[in-house]
């Protein structure tokens, strides 16, 4: 009689959820960015530096590509969209309300508390910014003089211009352009599948870059930059936890808390990249698994990438504006703070969705006619604040979408209802022995 041993089945090692593991990410960042710097560690900085540039760099490395073919498929695939005409314009309408919210937060905060005053602080205390912003160069900035150049310069404002001409062309082209449109649906697939690789090394990403943030700045910086910073942070979580969740109550009366499940993935990463555009394929895939129609989606959320930020170009330059005003002494008027509403809901494309919102404060300092020196002042502590405002703008590029879904009535309250917080790593994972079993 022959006998079968039965091997002992193996203890299964639960998965960390992938917000713990960024969670896990930022604060062992700021533990060894704290080490470093306390014990003028040289080797853990530069460490922390790499890993930090790396994961920036490879996030880089697919914008420029993937934000053209996003927004070239995005504008065909509106083809396939009942109203298509109205669900752009409603997208446009409440980014403009939003963005109007979020300013007019931005100034209550600013005027109730003087972020500029007794500072002491000078123009002498911070370096000139590199790009400075106008109108002008707004609008002419917009065409590029080549096809090249906006992609080695990663000019986004320009890329989005050139993808925009060229997916109506396709539409208008019809089935002659069909080709190009399957290889652009293609390279896009392409893209977004590695662009998802390099989210999954977040965590790491996070470490290294909040670990330099906290080695290279400690704490000193920021006792001058206290109530600027506060500022922010508190004008993005008004923003980003109050009118958001108020919205989508209100307006498209969903739970907010099951926003926050599906979309915190997104909200995440979009705080450690400090990049909307990085991190455009996450929030279209959590936009998705929240109930917005991919076709609708994929116009919207590569839209808002570029256009859409409630944090880098309503809070952040109206509070920034009128802590420079303080610093150089500069009496601003209601006329000015109508003014930086203005910029704000305009302009905000010049942001286009790429780390820092520098252009956006040079444009809005300009239009007020206020000393460009204060950008400078507001260089050194830009990495600390920008991390919440890009968070904010991504959590603003997932909400209006579901909000006009479910105004328009093509929202699957159903999938909205049903999402998980760890819903989407499970979706991934599953995908991937599919993945396997076909090539093979």
């Amino acid at each position: 009689m022959s006998t079968t041993s039965v091997s002992p089945a193996r203890p299964r090692i639960p998965k960390v959820p992938f917000w713990a593991q960024i969670l896990l990410g930022l604060v062992l960042g700021a533990l060894l960015g704290w080490a470093a710097r306390s014990g003028d560690i040289g080797w853990l900085q530069t460490t922390l530096d790499k890993i930090g540039g790396i994961f920036v760099q490879l996030l880089m490395v697919v914008v420029a590509p993937l934000v053209f073919f996003a927004i070239l498929v995005s504008i065909t695939n509106l083809r396939n969209v009942s109203n298509a005409a109205r669900l752009a314009t409603r997208t446009l309408l409440w980014f403009m309300i939003t963005s109007l919210i979020a300013v007019s937060i931005g100034l209550a905060i600013g005027l109730l508390t003087h972020p500029g005053s007794g500072t002491g602080l000078t123009a002498a205390d911070g370096a000139e910014p590199k790009k400075h912003g106008s109108w002008l160069d707004f609008i002419t900035g917009i065409v590029p003089t080549d096809v090249i150049t906006p992609f080695t310069q990663l000019n986004v404002l320009q890329i989005v211009f050139m993808a925009a001409v060229a997916g109506v062309a396709v539409l208008q082209l019809g089935e002659k352009a069909r080709p190009l449109l399957t290889l652009s649906e293609t390279v896009l697939e392409l893209l977004q599948k590695v662009l998802w690789w390099v989210i999954r090394l977040a965590p790491l990403g996070s470490l290294g870059l909040v670990g330099k943030a906290v080695y290279k700045y400690g704490w000193d910086l920021m006792g001058k930059y206290a109530t600027f910073t506060a500022d922010i942070y508190v004008g993005c979580a008004i923003v980003l936890f109050g009118v958001y969740p108020l919205l989508l109550a209100t307006a498209a009366k969903v739970s907010p808390l099951q926003f926050f499940k599906g979309a915190w993935p997104a909200i995440q990463l979009a705080f450690v990249s400090r990049s909307s555009v990085g991190t455009m394929p996450l929030t279209q895939k959590v936009t998705e698994r929240l109930g917005v129609p991919k076709e609708y989606t994929s116009f919207a959320v590569p839209f808002g990438a570029t256009t859409k930020m409630d944090g880098c170009a309503s809070i952040y330059p109206a509070i920034a504006a009128i802590f420079v005003a303080q610093v150089f002494g500069v009496h601003l008027e209601v006329r000015d703070y109508l003014l930086i509403a203005f910029v704000s809901v305009i302009g905000s494309a010049a942001t286009a969705g790429l780390t820092g919102a520098t252009v956006m404060l040079t444009l809005t300092l300009s239009t007020l006619g206020l000393p460009m020196a204060g950008v400078g002042l507001l260089l050194a502590i830009d990495p600390i604040v920008d991390m919440i405002r890009t968070a904010t703008n991504v959590a603003g590029q997932s909400a209006i979408p579901i909000i006009v879904a479910a105004r328009e009535k093509i929202l699957d309250r159903a999938a909205y209802d049903a999402v998980t917080a760890s819903g989407l790593e499970r979706e991934e994972d599953a995908r991937q022995p599919a993945a396997e079993a076909a090539v093979a």
